[in-house]
């Protein structure tokens, strides 16, 4: 969940653009060694579906869908601006379905819920709302988490309980959770998903799927 300064369709300042460039060429050396096509192999996920999720996500980073107002301008107990609350295209909506798909692919809802919920708890004990920065979370400890739990409990699928597991755990643990403190951040705009945790929801599934 991070702080957004502009509104939800507006363009990535100018860190966020330069990192995000950063990222795009370090994914790019990944692929000419095949590591990041091996991980989306291991899912069951053919080269044309590796590319297109792959642009999807890393474009979707920058589209935000507005999806409530938290607070009002004018109440008698509060004066302080409401809070635009969005979902972040290329960091939540595509791996929450990506993660679906493979649940259902691989018949894993059972023990998914179980993965899900042990990764959110521990990214829930980690994260921390930074005011004007968003949440707070060490970024290799959810793939380590899910990983771990998904061997342990569908060692035969583990790459897509991994997968399943690190993303929508680390969502639902770092930001979901953490709706409640939404007010502390101090921003007219908090994304799920979105600039502050991209990145790390983005490599918490493929390093999932590596460590499976």
């Amino acid at each position: 969940m991070s702080p957004d300064p502009a509104s939800p369709r507006a363009a990535m300042p100018a860190p966020l653009t330069l990192l995000l460039g950063l990222v795009l060429l370090g994914l790019l050396g990944l692929i000419e060694l095949d590591v990041l096509e091996y991980t989306y192999a291991r899912l069951g996920i053919g080269h044309r579906a590796f590319t297109g999720l792959l642009l999807a996500s890393l474009l979707g980073s920058m589209l935000n869908v507005r999806i409530a107002t938290l607070g009002t301008a004018d109440s008698s107990f509060d004066r302080s601006p409401p809070t635009t609350l969005a979902v972040n295209v290329g960091g939540a909506l595509i791996p929450t379905l990506l993660s679906l798909y493979l649940l259902d692919l691989h018949g894993l809802f059972g023990v998914g819920a179980i993965a899900v919920l042990v990764v959110a708890g521990v990214s829930h004990a980690l994260a921390r709302p930074v005011p004007g920065k968003g949440i707070s979370m060490p970024v290799l400890v959810p793939p380590f988490v899910a990983a771990a739990t998904a061997l342990l409990l569908a060692p035969d699928a583990a790459p897509a309980l991994a997968y399943a597991a690190g993303s929508l755990g680390t969502l639902l643990g770092a930001d979901v959770a953490n709706l409640y403190r939404i007010r502390e951040l101090g921003a007219p705009v908090v994304s799920i998903g979105g600039a502050g945790t991209f990145d790390g929801i983005f490599l918490t599934g493929i390093l999932a799927v590596l460590l499976a």
